[in-house]
């Protein structure tokens, strides 16, 4: 049976969908050129849809522990009436104990009915434990396939964003060291010392001169 994606699975699969159908840049097997909007667009509908996703799980574990009070509520309710049929039985006892002629034939259909009442008090709380036993199983079998569903997505939400950020600053590197080795050329006497070209972070404004019409460079290695 197919699983049905989340709506945050949805989201990176039409950004996935969109990168690919991006035109490669003219020389360049490796660096495509993005509509800054739409991509801004594809992030700001996840951090949207994030929250809802989260509430929904959430509310599943709310449910988990409602299936659970359930279960300790049918337990206690079982014990309780056995505890009933048990006291009715006793009174029944009390009564035939009472007529002092049918003494002897009171004692035995009073240890008869103690007897089968104890029983029947017996299986209906072995019964209720059992019921109650498998609830919690079940519910917490859900509960767990459900949690295991949400560490995937989100293992993969981060993994794929990393990856996307990754490739993103490695792209304006090589676009800032091909711009710099061009600048290099024409006036190598005004050119400042490279600026360290560390991929773990670059600031926004190193980007800025890059931006053509809302359009930017990426690169997909």
């Amino acid at each position: 049976m197919e699983t049905k994606q989340s709506k945050i699975e949805l989201l990176i699969d039409e950004i996935q969908d969109y990168i690919d159908s991006c035109k490669y840049k003219a020389l360049s097997n490796n660096i495509i050129l993005v509509n800054k909007d739409e991509m801004d667009s594809y992030l700001m509908e996840l951090k949207k849809n994030t929250p809802e996703e989260i509430k929904h799980y959430q509310k599943i574990i709310a449910n988990r522990n409602a299936i659970m009070a359930e279960a300790d509520k049918a337990r206690n309710d079982a014990k309780i009436e056995a505890q009933e049929i048990v006291n009715k039985a006793i009174s029944q006892t009390n009564e035939l104990i009472s007529e002092h002629e049918i003494m002897q034939r009171a004692y035995d259909q009073a240890n008869e009915i103690i007897n089968l009442a104890a029983s029947q008090a017996q299986e209906i709380v072995d019964a209720a434990v059992i019921e109650a036993n498998g609830l919690k199983e079940s519910a917490t079998q859900y509960t767990d396939s459900l949690l295991a569903h949400v560490e995937e997505v989100a293992s993969h939400y981060i993994n794929q964003s990393g990856n996307d950020f990754n490739n993103l600053i490695n792209g304006l590197n090589e676009c800032v060291e091909t711009v710099r080795a061009n600048r290099n050329e024409l006036y190598p006497q005004t050119i400042a010392e490279p600026v360290s070209t560390n991929t773990d972070y670059i600031p926004l404004q190193t980007t800025s001169s890059l931006k053509t019409d809302n359009v930017i460079d990426l690169d997909l290695i």
